[in-house]
């Protein structure tokens, strides 16, 4: 059983900070990301002995993660993914116009990843943002590699139309 403490420690120790802004993407709620997080390492506790060995505990943790993750998102209406995570208010002094076109540009790319359908959304996050593998993304949304790879492409071609439509229109 103390083994058991030490190993979840220190998993929450590397892993939470990562599992926390994964989730709070996704809900863009601090209070309920918090939650979430700390569900995972009891969940995880919880089923640690029917395992014999966790070979790649980050992965199995975003896993848990996941999973929680959407059973509170299908809980809420509306389903609301990905709002301004990167765009906290933060007191940095006066902004160059440099830096304001590209909070831009990343506001405008989040607010286009939002209008993504969910299974778009959730790959784009993992992929690009969380910079997991093909084969850690696979097993956390539990598809095969050929179909993370099919959907992040489909994804990415209809993230990359969206926001050139929408650029047209504002140029309209």
């Amino acid at each position: 059983m103390k083994q058991k403490n030490e190993l979840i420690l220190s998993w929450y120790d590397q892993y939470s900070v990562y599992l926390f802004k994964y989730v709070l993407k996704m809900v863009k709620d601090v209070q309920t990301a918090e939650d979430i997080t700390q569900d995972t390492f009891i969940k995880a506790f919880n089923k640690m002995g029917m395992y014999e060995e966790i070979r790649h505990p980050k992965t199995w943790l975003f896993r848990i993660a996941h999973n929680l993750t959407v059973d509170y998102i299908r809980k809420q209406a509306p389903i609301l993914l990905i709002k301004d995570f990167f765009f906290q208010e933060k007191d940095m002094g006066p902004s160059t116009e440099s830096q304001v076109v590209i909070k831009e540009s990343s506001k405008e790319l989040y607010e286009a990843i939002l209008k993504l359908k969910p299974s778009y959304r959730e790959v784009i996050i993992l992929r690009k943002i969380e910079g997991f593998s093909v084969q850690d993304t696979a097993q956390i949304l539990k598809w095969s590699e050929s179909k993370v790879k099919t959907t992040l492409l489909r994804a990415l071609r209809t993230l990359e139309k969206q926001l050139s439509e929408e650029e047209y229109l504002n140029e309209i």
